[in-house]
């Protein structure tokens, strides 16, 4: 591809950093793992959205402001190269929003899309299960047909944002006779809703970052399927894609974390460093490859699972390299936050094993259970 920028590229970068400069918080907000926390990360969502950035690379009539696929990668590398805060809003933009897209109706686009570009509707991702994690296909939580729409019940587990989110879309068993990757549908559903009780969970440092979804015979209706009914695992695997391959880690947020590597006292004595420094550099690069294989027609597909194991052991890398540089420092730096959350980054998403297994399989050729 051509790495030239236009210059209709170059203006929207610097727009966007021209912005980001005067409207980033001083101090960082409180962790949106908190409720005020959460509350003040909507309010940042809602001031990006006034700007037209909260989604940049949507429609207009959904609240974006149309600008380009390379456009939105740019205004990623801006906005962590600002630090500017969290996106509170993410399982919704960066996950939901590309499913809504490719599989929703008109009626579902702009009920639910304008509504999460203003962070009016935080979204919560409700799709392991105790007994059903990577193994996605596992999952006991069930709908049951009723007149108007279905019944859920089931328990989710590890459904991230849900402690304080608005709403939650996730996969059910609709036909309990199919085999184990037919007979799912995907449904979207408020965490209000009688029925449905949210029990918090906490990570390693207390917060709740995640939640248990206890589902007893919640009322869903027929507007609320997404894709077809039985479909469910189709549409699923278009949001773990785009969660694996493109949208939910792009290459800004380690391009930031591998510059300021390079600040740690002794980084630029250490092959690590350089290691780092590479290796976000061909993250970006790959990036862009899969930007123009978008553009092209082609779809995210398996080797979306390759993406993910690269990003989350380059960012677990780069976090032990910089608490090896820091030693004992390490325990009071702004490293600590960021070294936690990269620990949890070969599990989420589907776990690194599974995705070599995919990739064996499905990129590569092998045979099925093959090393």
């Amino acid at each position: 591809m051509d790495l030239e920028l236009s210059e209709d590229d170059l203006a929207f970068r610097d727009e966007v950093r021209a912005w980001l400069r005067e409207h980033v918080p001083a101090e960082p907000l409180p962790s949106l793992e908190t409720a005020e926390g959460f509350a003040a990360h909507r309010e940042w969502e809602k001031l990006l959205h006034s700007a037209g950035l909260s989604v940049v690379s949507w429609p207009r009539e959904f609240g974006g402001r149309g600008a380009s696929l390379l456009q939105w990668v740019l205004f990623e590398e801006e906005y962590y190269a600002a630090g500017a805060p969290g996106r509170v809003s993410q399982n919704g933009i960066f996950l939901l929003a590309p499913t809504l897209f490719e599989h929703g109706t008109d009626e579902q686009k702009l009920r639910y899309l304008p509504r999460m570009a203003a962070a009016e509707d935080i979204w919560a991702q409700a799709w392991s299960e105790p007994e059903a994690g990577s193994d996605l296909a596992g999952i006991r939580s069930t709908a049951r047909r009723v007149d108007g729409g279905w019944l859920l019940s089931g328990n989710k587990t590890w459904s991230s944002r849900a402690a304080f989110a608005d709403i939650a879309f996730g996969l059910f068993r609709s036909d309990p006779d199919a085999p184990r990757h037919k007979g799912l549908t995907y449904f979207l559903f408020p965490l209000d809703a009688p029925g449905v009780t949210v029990r918090p969970i906490q990570r390693i440092d207390g917060k709740p970052a995640f939640a248990e979804l206890f589902l007893d015979e919640v009322f869903v209706p027929d507007a609320d399927v997404l894709g077809g009914v039985g479909d469910g695992w189709r549409v699923a695997m278009s949001t773990a894609s785009n969660e694996r391959g493109l949208t939910l880690r792009s290459p800004g947020r380690f391009l930031a974390t591998a510059q300021r590597l390079t600040e740690v006292p002794g980084a630029l004595d250490d092959d690590r460093v350089v290691d780092a420094w590479v290796s976000a550099q061909a993250y970006r690069l790959a990036t862009f490859e899969t930007v123009t294989k978008v553009l092209d027609g082609a779809g995210l597909g398996a080797e979306a699972s390759l993406n993910k194991v690269f990003w989350s052991e380059l960012d677990t890398a780069m976090h032990e390299t910089a608490w090896d540089l820091l030693g004992p420092e390490a325990e009071s730096s702004s490293w600590v936050e960021g070294y936690l959350f990269s620990l949890a980054g070969p599990i989420y998403a589907g776990t690194n094993e599974i995705q070599r297994n995919i990739a064996a399989e499905r990129v590569l050729g092998l045979p099925r259970g093959s090393r």
